[in-house]
């Protein structure tokens, strides 16, 4: 957080003057989060819808912003189009997106589900959460009602970790197999195609609420360790049971969607003014990602397409973790027989996955 005497060196008095009575009330706004260590507090700070402040939430005013993630500018190239172009949801498709879980019947399921409530213990402790913010915990991953909301600066702070970690496993997975494959001399059967798509689709997550925020060193420190232990797990578990990474990747989109449902229903109930405020801007790169139409770019449409996403991780990896996993081909992408192509599997609205039998036969 900058002071008025750090500025000193940087401005002269009567800037430094100006810059403290912007940044000092926002460094005392932020100490309201019980729990929460400075270095992750996020404050917003309104900008107007001037291009050059399309970035809405920062520590720092918009002219001390840094982006984490600029293009590159070069003489010739205008710009580098997504490698997986988003296919888009309906409107309904987005709202028919809902909380659900899908039980343990192995023990493999449950060792991956007491993993997973491992880690949103550890999501709940790094974003300060209160009891009174917290759901129902005989319910977790389907009750979206807490007798407290969370604030923006809470929900930018589990966004930024959440999609740090998600799109991990996507790549480890795809990466795997890819070698597998080639080890093996035989096809993949379109498995590798959807899990590095998954994983760059959970990148384009991040690197949204990027443009939002910027996280302190303590959460830079925390995304890097989660990620170096992360990544390694999952790479050992992978050789070991892809079948239960799967099942775990599932349960982990499965608390993802309920994030995002909770975050939906408090923005409908008003809890959250900074981003219902008709002033607040999404980042332009949402806009062009997932091609987003005129009058359906607030805060919450770009929730929805996120919780869309995640709900499509979800069905796809419990899917997967049924499926054979050296000979099934991947149900989401392969060409049916008899002209059944209107029966293939819609993953969003399919929260336990597919069984193998519904899909392969």
């Amino acid at each position: 957080m900058l002071s008025t005497r750090a500025t000193t060196k940087l401005c002269s008095p009567k800037q430094a003057a100006q810059l403290g009575r912007v940044v000092l009330p926002l460094h005392r706004a932020t100490s309201s989060i019980p729990g929460c260590p400075a270095a992750l507090r996020i404050t917003a700070v309104y900008t107007s819808q001037h291009p050059s402040s399309s970035r809405s939430f920062s520590t720092t005013t918009p002219n001390h912003l840094k982006d984490f993630f600029p293009a590159k500018e070069t003489g010739f190239i205008r710009t580098t189009p997504p490698a997986w172009p988003h296919h888009g949801y309906t409107e309904a498709e987005m709202l028919a997106v809902e909380p659900a879980h899908r039980e343990t019947k192995t023990v493999g399921d449950w060792m991956a589900w007491k993993l997973i409530r491992l880690c949103r213990w550890g999501m709940d402790f790094v974003t300060g959460l209160t009891p009174d913010q917290q759901v129902d915990m005989k319910h977790s991953t389907t009750a979206t009602s807490a007798s407290k909301p969370l604030t923006e600066a809470q929900w930018l702070v589990r966004f930024v970790f959440l999609e740090s970690i998600a799109g991990v496993p996507g790549m480890v997975a795809g990466m795997l197999r890819h070698l597998h494959s080639l080890r093996r001399l035989k096809r993949d059967n379109g498995w590798i195609e959807t899990l590095l798509e998954e994983s760059y689709n959970e990148r384009m997550h991040l690197l949204t609420f990027m443009k939002m925020c910027e996280p302190g060193r303590v959460m830079k420190l925390l995304i890097l360790g989660a990620q170096g232990v992360f990544f390694n797990a999952m790479f050992l578990a992978y050789l070991v049971s892809p079948r239960i990474c799967h099942r775990f990747v599932g349960y982990l989109e499965e608390e993802a969607v309920h994030t995002y449902t909770r975050c939906i229903r408090e923005l409908d109930a008003g809890l959250l003014p900074k981003w219902t405020d008709e002033k607040f801007v999404i980042p332009d790169m949402a806009v062009r990602y997932w091609n987003m139409p005129e009058g359906k770019r607030t805060m919450r449409d770009l929730v929805l397409y996120i919780r869309a996403d995640e709900a499509t991780h979800r069905g796809v990896n419990h899917t997967l973790g049924n499926l054979n996993q050296k000979e099934d081909p991947n149900p989401f992408v392969s060409v049916y027989r008899d002209g059944k192509e209107g029966q293939r599997p819609v993953a969003a609205l399919k929260p336990t996955g597919y069984e193998r039998e519904e899909v392969i036969g």
